[in-house]
């Protein structure tokens, strides 16, 4: 039987990139550390702010929110959670319970805002819609910008310091091979464990950034916590090509990862004289910020014959 290579228990994990065996207590208290340590090395959160957390029910971002919970309710801090329903049947109808099961079972204020009602279409209409009109547009470019818009969105009118998102190392390392394929400075720059966009955003956090998925559904499935497993049914193209990539690399070459990690945030420094200011202003459609006439929503909406319907997204009931 393979031993915890720390307090000699039974091993439940092999961090190969480390070279040592995790028993499930070791693992968790891991996981727990470097949750913590990025956000104080980072300063990522304040005490007595007020955090919103992107909760979809899958197992990084409920396992951010129980993170986060511990977390605030040490240092004064206010939690409330986001999720986003995109409308895409057999997968988000699953997760948007287990989100809100969770969010109830922690005490955490939950807001649940959906495209349909802000944008008039589900993403699988849309999806339909983009076939018919011949866009060239995959489904992930319409769910990416419009959700990162409606979560930002509510996030401030939620009166937010931060808004917390469940990206672990996979997805980081991912994005960050991303930009380099297409060339993109601005999105890579946007990149690393918290970024303060420009007026009318909300600064946002990875705490998770530094952990392997694995390691985050290890910690969720140690700790019973209740996560939707699935895997949305529009992932594909090349989004699947270099996580698949990545994957076999550091299955190959342990560590890698981290290496791609560590690099980037060297270079990050350096990007910022390649990177074009950002001038704010309201998208003349929505009056959300943007550097255009048009936001990037307004803009992929009305490709589609669609527009914002709504100009606030959270309504609180007076007491």
């Amino acid at each position: 039987m393979l031993r915890c290579s720390f307090c000699g228990r039974r091993a439940v994990y092999h961090r190969r990139y480390a070279g040592v065996f995790l028993c499930d207590r070791c693992l968790i208290k891991s996981v727990e550390r470097r949750f913590r340590r990025a956000i104080n090395e980072n300063k990522l959160i304040l005490p007595g702010e007020r955090v919103a957390v992107a909760v979809s029910g899958g197992k990084d971002s409920v396992a951010c929110m129980h993170l986060l919970h511990d977390y605030c309710r040490g240092k004064r801090c206010e939690l409330v959670a986001i999720t986003i329903d995109e409308g895409i049947k057999g997968y988000r109808d699953e997760s948007l319970p287990i989100a809100r099961e969770n969010a109830e079972m922690l005490g955490v204020e939950h807001h649940v805002v959906s495209f349909r009602e802000a944008f008039g279409a589900t993403l699988d209409e849309m999806v339909k819609v983009a076939a018919q009109r011949s866009t060239g547009l995959n489904p992930c470019t319409y769910c990416g910008v419009l959700r990162r818009s409606l979560l930002n969105q509510a996030a401030r009118e939620l009166g937010a310091d931060r808004l917390a998102t469940g990206h672990n190392l996979d997805d980081e390392t991912q994005a960050i091979m991303l930009n380099y394929i297409r060339a993109d400075l601005s999105r890579l720059y946007r990149l690393g464990p918290g970024y303060s966009p420009r007026q009318g955003f909300v600064p946002r956090i990875k705490p998770l950034r530094e952990i392997p998925e694995k390691e985050v559904a290890l910690f969720a499935l140690l700790k019973g916590i209740k996560v939707h497993l699935a895997v949305c049914p529009y992932a594909s193209g090349i989004h699947m090509e270099v996580r698949d990539f990545l994957n076999s690399l550091e299955s190959n070459h342990p560590n890698s990862k981290f290496m791609i990690l560590r690099m980037f945030d060297e270079i990050k420094p350096h990007l910022e004289a390649a990177v074009p200011g950002f001038e704010a202003r309201g998208c003349e459609s929505c009056g959300e910020p943007t550097s255009s006439t048009l936001c990037k929503s307004c803009e992929l909406l009305q490709g589609l014959g669609l527009m914002r319907r709504r100009k606030n997204l959270i309504f609180v009931e007076p007491s």
